[in-house]
């Protein structure tokens, strides 16, 4: 270990949506007594996977000289690559334990040639879990995730704008949904003591459906990717362990979860993670009605 190196602390995110489809990187670069540095790009065709390993290229690649480096990420194919897989790897010609080509060898060859550089310890964190840095890195990948333009005008279908709210003074939690059909509106909210902003999200989505008397078709808008990957990627797992995740533990917010999964059988519904910074009007609506029911007295 070289005790003369530059420390720095990195913290790198990245995804798509869908997956494969548009994806997002983001990185925040933490030097000690400067400002933090954000740094995100976007690609039209991506995978998860791909954007994971770009943020961690992308994040070596911006530092001025060789470094010390506490680098953490939430992506397990990127950790288990890079501290199990990469030197069996290379051994065996870029081939999998099954005789497979490695996949997205181009830019595993790209890392490890940026890993020559500096000295990089690797740390594995929870996404969507409240870590400060890891939240503001999948803000950035996900706001440089290109996006196509929003249904609004689809006049055949339901639009659902959902938003939460949450109060950690307060202990409390809140929703806020406009439904939009045509000319018609009808916006809902409602407070939860003791909720988090991720049970408000899902419960923001599962009320505006209830709300919907037959099957239809939906366009629903969140700035939550918590909600959105776990609708579309994340439930038919969950379901299929038996409401377990990948470490074997109990999902947070089952109940929810499972409310929500009917819900989407019932209706067609399409989803839209939206550009917190720029929301549609409707959307602003749905947040305002959740910061309202957020402050109403005991």
């Amino acid at each position: 270990m070289n005790e003369t190196l530059p420390n720095v602390t990195i913290y790198t995110d990245g995804g798509c949506r869908p997956n494969p489809g548009p994806g997002g990187w983001g990185v925040v670069i933490l030097v000690p007594g400067c400002d933090p540095r954000e740094l995100s790009g976007g690609k039209k065709e991506a995978t998860n996977n791909r954007m994971e390993l770009i943020a961690a290229i992308e994040a070596l690649g911006a530092l001025d000289g060789p470094h010390r480096v506490e680098l953490y990420t939430d992506s397990t194919y990127v950790r288990q690559g890079i501290t199990e897989w990469l030197p069996k790897w290379r051994a065996s010609g870029w081939k999998t334990a099954g005789k497979k080509r490695v996949k997205n060898r181009d830019l595993w060859e790209e890392l490890s040639t940026a890993l020559e550089t500096h000295e990089v310890e690797w740390h594995w964190v929870k996404g969507h879990a409240g870590d400060r840095w890891n939240e503001v890195a999948d803000q950035l990948a996900s706001a440089a995730i290109p996006r196509a333009p929003l249904p609004i005008d689809d006049g055949k279908a339901v639009h659902l704008f959902t938003a939460a709210a949450y109060s950690g003074k307060k202990k409390a939690g809140s929703w806020g949904v406009v439904l939009r059909f045509a000319d018609s509106e009808k916006g809902l909210s409602e407070r939860v003591d003791g909720a988090t902003a991720n049970r408000m999200h899902i419960m923001s989505a599962i009320a505006g459906l209830e709300e919907l008397k037959r099957p239809v078709r939906v366009h629903l808008y969140t700035v939550s990717d918590y909600l959105e990957n776990g609708a579309t990627t994340w439930v038919p797992g969950w379901r299929d362990r038996g409401w377990k995740t990948r470490e074997d533990k109990p999902v947070s917010h089952r109940d929810l979860w499972q409310r929500l999964d009917a819900l989407c059988k019932k209706h067609r519904v399409e989803w839209h993670v939206v550009d917190g910074k720029a929301p549609p009007e409707d959307l602003e609506y749905a947040k305002q009605l959740a910061k309202d029911a957020l402050s109403v007295a005991e």
